[in-house]
């Protein structure tokens, strides 16, 4: 169905510019469109250390709400941050409502997705992702009620036993 036979208002995709997301919905914002921006709260290892961030869930691309008929779109593209309109031809590129109402339904009361991490379990091979101990291999032999982890390596010729922050290891995929 093409945009000039709908009616009502329907979900876009913007194509915003390199790390400047924000940029683009504020401005968007303060021209008073609707959007909708889906941001993932995820572990990132950074210069060694690991990392609560906030990120894009889909980098560079962001929801706007229009109507085909009544919404001026001309200086959606003109506008800081944004690069263009997603379009497939000639025609913006239609995203489905139920796809933006389940983006929105699966977020938290901070509006923020949650990266689920994989299940630490006793007995499983554990990688060691930060601290000294980085790259490091082991099993994993207790959870202590400490929010330790007690990981048994074979270092120098011996068994090592390891306690560390949970947010230090990873699972790994056996």
């Amino acid at each position: 169905m093409s945009a000039s036979i709908r009616t009502g208002k329907n979900w876009y995709l913007v194509y915003a510019k390199p790390r400047q997301e924000k940029s683009a919905v504020e401005n968007l914002l303060r021209q008073e469109y609707e959007v909708y921006f889906p941001q993932i709260r995820m572990w990132r290892t950074r210069h060694g250390n690991r990392q609560l961030v906030v990120e894009p869930l889909f980098p560079r691309y962001l929801f706007i709400h229009l109507d085909s008929h009544s919404d001026n779109w001309a200086p959606i593209r003109s506008t800081l941050g944004v690069t263009s309109l997603v379009r497939f031809g000639a025609e913006p590129a239609h995203v489905p409502d139920a796809l933006v109402d389940y983006l929105k339904s699966r977020h938290n009361a901070e509006g923020l997705h949650e990266w689920a991490q994989p299940a630490l379990t006793i007995g499983g091979r554990t990688r060691v992702i930060s601290g000294p101990l980085a790259g490091y291999e082991g099993i994993l032999i207790a959870k202590s009620s400490r929010e330790r982890v007690v990981i048994l390596m074979d270092l120098v010729g011996g068994q090592v036993r390891a306690r560390m922050h949970p947010d230090q290891v990873e699972p790994v995929a056996q």
